[in-house]
């Protein structure tokens, strides 16, 4: 028989909240950070810690990489319907 131990303590917050949000606003970025996030706690329990930290603070990476983004393009979609909508304005003067 062999013998598994678990790691000691808890695993990292795998950031499956961030990641869920992220796929929601951009969907590719959002799936890299659910894959990091879905792999933390199989590395945790291989007893590959650092492997796993990585895959946390990678999935919370992603995440916000994906959620700015897509802000950013939100306000720059916004920004351009306000000037054309001014421009349209002006221009019966």
């Amino acid at each position: 028989m062999e013998n598994q131990t678990t790691p000691a303590g808890n695993p990292p917050d795998n950031n499956l909240v961030w990641a869920i949000i992220a796929i929601i606003f951009c969907w590719p970025l959002g799936i890299v950070s659910i894959i990091k996030s879905t792999k933390v706690k199989t590395l945790w329990l291989q007893g590959d810690h650092a492997g796993a930290q990585k895959a946390a603070s990678d999935a919370k990476k992603w995440a916000i990489w994906g959620i700015a983004i897509s802000a950013i393009c939100w306000i720059l979609y916004i920004l351009l319907f306000v000037v054309i909508g001014f421009a349209g304005g002006l221009g019966g003067f």
